[in-house]
Parts: structure tokens; C-alpha cells; sequence
């Protein structure tokens, strides 16, 4: 049984537990097959890897107010659809 191709707005949902190797193994398969064809989106969970690698060595007290300030600003509004 063939599965349905992976969209691009499909993969940005998935990419966090796709990165974190949360996903079932049928939707990470899914995820893998999109990337075997579609260089934008493995540019952007190499990225994400690399966003996580980095933001993994922060702590607290790394982040100034105005920084965190700014990042409440920016996501305020940003709500899924």
C-alpha cells in the first residue's frame, strides 16, 4: 500500500518530533520520502538540527531581557491555523 505524499506544510508540522525521532515509523518514512525529492525542506530540517544543536547549549541566563522581550513580541501572535 502506497502512502500519500508528504507536502511541504505537512513536513514543517512534523519536523520537530521528525528531528527528535518522535514520529511513528510510517509518518517518518513518509517524512524521509519527501525529503529524498525536495531540497528546500532538507535544507530546512538540516537547519532545525542545527537550531537545536545550538540553542541546546543556552541556558537562562544567556538570553537578555530585551532578547527575550523581543522573542515574546515576535510570537505573540503567531498562532497555528
Amino acid at each position: 500500500m502506497e502512502l500519500e505524499q508528504l507536502s511541504c506544510q505537512e513536513l514543517v508540522e512534523l519536523v520537530t518530533d521528525f528531528v527528535e525521532g518522535a514520529l511513528p515509523a510510517e509518518e517518518r518514512d513518509r517524512v524521509e520520502r519527501h525529503l529524498d525529492t525536495c531540497q528546500g525542506c532538507r535544507t530546512y530540517v538540516e537547519q532545525m538540527r542545527r537550531t537545536i544543536e545550538l540553542s541546546g547549549h543556552l541556558t537562562v541566563d544567556d538570553v537578555s531581557p530585551e532578547a527575550e522581550l523581543a522573542l515574546l513580541e515576535a510570537f505573540r501572535g503567531w498562532r497555528v491555523s
